[in-house]
C-alpha cells in the first residue's frame, strides 16, 4: 500500500497575500485559485517539481503556527540565492558540526546537513535543506 501526501493546508490571514509571497517570493505554481462562496476560498500552490500541494487557507486563529516544513534541494547555495533575488528574505545557510551549529554551508556537501529557514508574511516557516542524493 502506497501512502502519498497530496496537501498540507497552511494557515493565513490573508489569502491574496500569502499568494503573492508563494508565487512571487518563492517561485511556487499556482494550482488552484477557486471562491467556493464569499466566505471560502481554495488557493492551492506547489514548490517546483513537488507531489505535494500547499493549500493557502484563511485562520485568522491559526495564521503563522505551521513550523519546520521542509523542502530539499539539490543546491542549497543556488536555492538560497534564487529565493534571495526573489525577495523572501531567507535566514543564512548554516549547518552542524561537532560543536553545533555552524554558518556556512558543510563544506563536505553531505546529505541533509545544510539548511535555511524562510518565513512567510504571517510567520509559518520552512526549512530548506541540502538533500541532492533526493532533490534530484
Amino acid at each position: 500500500m502506497d501512502w502519498k501526501l497530496e496537501l498540507v493546508v497552511v494557515p493565513v490571514a490573508d489569502q491574496e497575500r500569502a499568494k503573492a509571497f508563494y508565487l512571487d517570493n518563492m517561485g511556487f505554481e499556482l494550482i488552484v485559485d477557486h471562491q467556493g462562496s464569499p466566505t471560502f476560498r481554495v488557493v492551492q500552490v506547489t514548490p517546483h517539481g513537488s507531489a505535494c500541494a500547499i493549500a493557502l487557507m484563511h485562520n485568522d486563529e491559526a495564521a503563522g503556527t505551521v513550523h519546520g516544513l521542509h523542502l530539499v534541494v539539490s543546491d542549497i547555495a543556488a536555492a538560497h540565492a534564487e529565493l534571495v533575488a526573489r525577495g523572501a528574505a531567507p535566514t543564512g545557510v548554516f549547518h552542524y558540526g561537532p560543536a553545533g551549529q555552524v554558518d556556512g554551508p558543510d563544506p563536505d556537501g553531505r546529505d541533509y546537513n545544510s539548511f535555511f529557514e524562510v518565513h512567510d508574511p504571517d510567520g509559518n516557516s520552512w526549512l530548506v535543506q541540502h538533500v541532492p542524493s533526493r532533490a534530484g
